[in-house]
């Protein structure tokens, strides 16, 4: 594991922020680390406003699909919302679908078969919208390299608006309107939306037009909050104001379908690590187990006893998720181990029995043992479909680019991706695969890496100083949990191995031996770095800090990510 201290912050700019906003300067300095270097930037950070959300018609092509929206409900047109089955899809779905009947009444769903249709927008899903006489579709989280099916749409005389957030290729869609803040040729000014930010900024863009409050789209927040957390987009600009407020709508009003999600927590208030943790999977369950609408429905049921339902039926598909996910990364682990691949600077895997819901799990299961880019192919109909994963600082996305020979298509991220080929061409794309990735990845890529934000001494951990650390949630990239190491502590005498299989390590550690004041420690999986805390030896921890609550006394406790003597 390689420890990376950020670094240290400019000392004059850190100490007049301590000074301005009154905080210990360890905390001014993280501010400071994050380019929140002056006090009107520090307002902004601590009170995210959702009046600072950029204008929504400076996104390309925003007037165009307003004004189809507006001729389709003139007109009485069937509009289809189109999304991908994962939870930006499915809560994108949700929030167009439910903005556009609070004011309009011809408007359906329609989420794709995982395993009949594969991701994104589908000829099955034009036959449908060209056989039910809908002549608009609203492409959510998907669209943008659909080329050739937005063509086949527009020969049926159905229009395309597209609502996405992945990179565009070389052509884009011959749509009435591409919103995509990645599009070169689009000067919004924050790209890092999620698919259903995209759509958010559209039912904004409506709000605005047809001259209505804007408070109107706060209940849709929760939905936006959700995706931001589960697709992993930086937690930054429009994104943190988004998911500050969406979390606010979660915690004090939230809709049937979450609240029957999680309504059985022992949390009064939920952070965007439960999201993600708690609501993501299960809406993600229906999509990956039996079909992406159960989780809309879910998203959409103003009934609570409906909610709870639907909700009971969702629990059942992510415990049989979860069986799937253990049984299939053992074989997955196995089969690395069979080929003799565990030296490879990728990991590559298939099985025909694999199921595609889980796929995806299971890559991110064998990036965390095999700590690099990985992919775990299935069957789908007569291709195979394949999850990729990758590793800090690598670019999946565009060592996928080198290998198109052998793809049928692909899209995704720098850090996530998704691609199908031909049975026959599997072994090639492997072998092409590890090689682009061995030209092209750094020795450093290929350890895991802690990003520490500075160092402290447990002195300063406090009540006071946590709790304005709590208040730079939500956390996410580019404003993630802060990590501090402290070097040369001792374990008090309480260290010891807990847990299944005593996989973990509990220990109270303070600056010097015979101290008694200490903090708990709980690393998990650590178990394995007891020797380094035994006999009164100095050590260095990495951690962050959070709150234990046990048998109704709460207390802070640090959170270990690593040892090192």
């Amino acid at each position: 594991m390689r420890w990376t201290l950020k670094p240290v912050p400019d000392s004059q700019k850190q100490q007049q922020l301590a000074q301005e906003l009154g905080v210990d300067p360890f905390l001014a300095g993280l501010l400071v680390q994050r380019g929140v270097d002056a006090f009107a930037k520090a307002k902004s950070f601590f009170r995210p406003d959702l009046e600072e959300l950029h204008d929504p018609f400076l996104m390309k092509d925003m007037e165009l699909a307003v004004k189809r929206i507006q001729k389709a409900v003139g007109n009485n047109e069937n509009i289809l919302v189109y999304g991908d089955y994962d939870v930006d899809g499915t809560t994108s779905v949700a929030l167009m679908s439910t903005f556009l009947e609070s004011f309009y009444e011809r408007v359906s769903t329609y989420i794709p078969d995982r395993y009949d249709e594969g991701y994104g927008v589908s000829y099955k899903g034009i036959d449908f919208a060209g056989d039910n006489d809908f002549s608009l579709i609203i492409a959510l989280d998907c669209g943008v390299k659909a080329v050739d099916k937005v063509a086949y749409a527009k020969e049926k005389g159905i229009d395309f608006i597209i609502c996405d957030h992945h990179r565009p290729g070389r052509v884009l869609p011959d749509a009435i309107a591409v919103l995509d803040p990645k599009r070169v040729d689009c000067t919004y000014p924050y790209d890092e939306l999620c698919g259903c930010g995209v759509g958010f900024k559209l039912c904004q863009a409506l709000t605005v037009t047809n001259g209505w409050d804007f408070d109107i789209l706060i209940p849709y927040l929760d939905l936006v909050a959700t995706a931001i957390g589960a697709d992993i987009v930086p937690m930054t600009g429009e994104n943190r104001i988004l998911a500050y407020h969406g979390l606010n709508v979660i915690n004090t009003s939230p809709r049937a379908g979450f609240k029957a999600i999680i309504e059985n927590l022992n949390k009064t208030v939920l952070n965007i690590t439960d999201v993600v943790f708690t609501i993501a999977p299960r809406i993600n369950a229906a999509g990956r187990m039996e079909h992406g609408l159960h989780a809309v429905e879910l998203l959409k049921e103003i009934d609570l006893d409906k909610a709870k339902e639907c909700a009971a039926a969702i629990e059942n598909y992510n415990s049989d998720r979860r069986e799937l996910d253990r049984s299939i990364t053992k074989e997955a682990l196995d089969q690395i181990i069979i080929n003799k691949e565990e030296e490879n600077f990728t990991s590559v895997v298939y099985h025909d029995s694999w199921h595609k819901g889980v796929i995806g799990i299971v890559a991110s299961r064998l990036t965390e043992t095999y700590y690099r880019p990985t992919l775990v192919f299935c069957k789908s109909g007569d291709r195979l479909a394949a999850s990729a994963r990758s590793v800090r600082g690598y670019d999946v996305y565009n060592a996928l680019e080198q290998c198109t020979e052998f793809i049928e298509q692909f899209g995704g991220h720098m850090y996530a991706a998704g691609l199908t080929l031909l049975p026959e061409n599997y072994e090639k794309f492997k072998v092409r695969f590890e090689e682009v990735v061995c030209a092209t990845i750094e020795n450093k890529h290929l350890t895991p890496e802690i990003n520490i934000d500075s160092k402290l001494p447990l002195s300063a951990i406090t009540p006071k100083f946590y709790r304005i650390l709590l208040q730079m949630a939500p956390f996410g990239p580019g404003n993630m949990t802060p990590v501090f190491m402290t070097e040369n502590v001792v374990d008090t005498g309480y260290g010891k191995r807990v847990g299944k299989d005593e996989g973990h390590l509990k220990i109270k550690v303070a600056s010097k031996k015979g101290e008694k004041n200490g903090f708990n420690a709980i690393g998990f999986n650590m178990g394995d770095t007891y020797d380094l805390i035994t006999d009164g030896k100095k050590f260095h921890i990495a951690y962050s800090i959070d709150e234990n609550e046990w048998q109704g006394n709460v207390s802070l406790q640090l959170r270990l990510r690593d040892i090192t003597s």
